[in-house]
């Protein structure tokens, strides 16, 4: 790592901490991950700033601010089991690597997925499994083995009116998700605690702006390339 690039670093995470992150623990995990390998090549040169990228077939990898504040929200300790939906280009995943003690995460566009998997494998993130699924559905059974109740979820997709109960069912009691809700006229980032099985308390973090959270796998053959 050069010099620049620890500058660079440095200058994101003093940024972050002026806009209201205080959890260590997610800046020193944001000056960790190295955010200029989950980018395309054309917008390497912008890769420590605090902005939103593209990442190939219509999706983004987030604003820093943002993955910050999601993961601060969680107030994730490392016996977490954490479930993310959208697992893009693979950065918050690898931001959460750090902080939980297991990550399972679902990308609904194949090619994201295998990509971003690759990512991950090179980067010797041991405590990730990731998966090419349908997200609202939840982890799925596999091998006859349930993951779920999880301690965490990340959804990085917007919800058009309310968590899909899947995710819900999912998220052990005392758990918390955090979730974009709203169309196109706004959304709003809320934290979502389980009290009980049948109550759940929510409260608003900052207004945002994601894709839709959409179900089924993505088709192949989507004119956006992958970079």
């Amino acid at each position: 790592m050069n010099t620049q690039e620890i500058n660079k670093r440095i200058r994101l995470v003093m940024d972050l901490r002026h806009k209201g992150i205080t959890d260590m623990n997610v800046l020193g995990a944001m000056e960790r991950v190295p955010r200029d390998y989950f980018v395309p090549a054309a917008v390497k040169d912008q890769a420590w700033d605090d902005m939103a990228l593209p990442i190939g077939r219509g999706q983004t990898i987030s604003q820093p601010l943002v993955v910050a504040m999601m993961t601060q929200a969680l107030e994730l300790s490392d016996m977490d089991k954490v479930l993310e939906i959208g697992t893009g280009c693979g950065y918050q995943t690898a931001v959460l690597s750090h902080l939980c003690r297991r990550i399972y995460t679902i990308e609904r566009h194949k090619p994201l997925q295998v990509a971003a998997q690759t990512r991950l494998e090179e980067l010797k993130l041991r405590n990730v499994t990731a998966l090419a699924a349908d997200g609202m559905k939840g982890w799925p059974t596999m091998h006859g083995i349930d993951q779920a109740p999880f301690d965490k979820i990340i959804v990085t997709a917007a919800a058009r009116n309310n968590p899909p109960q899947k995710l819900i069912d999912q998220l052990k009691i005392g758990g918390k998700m955090i979730i974009p809700v709203g169309g196109e006229d706004g959304q709003v980032l809320k934290l979502y605690k389980k009290d009980s099985v049948e109550t759940t308390s929510v409260k608003d973090v900052m207004p945002v702006r994601f894709v839709p959270l959409l179900p089924d796998i993505a088709p192949d053959d989507m004119s956006e390339d992958v970079a």
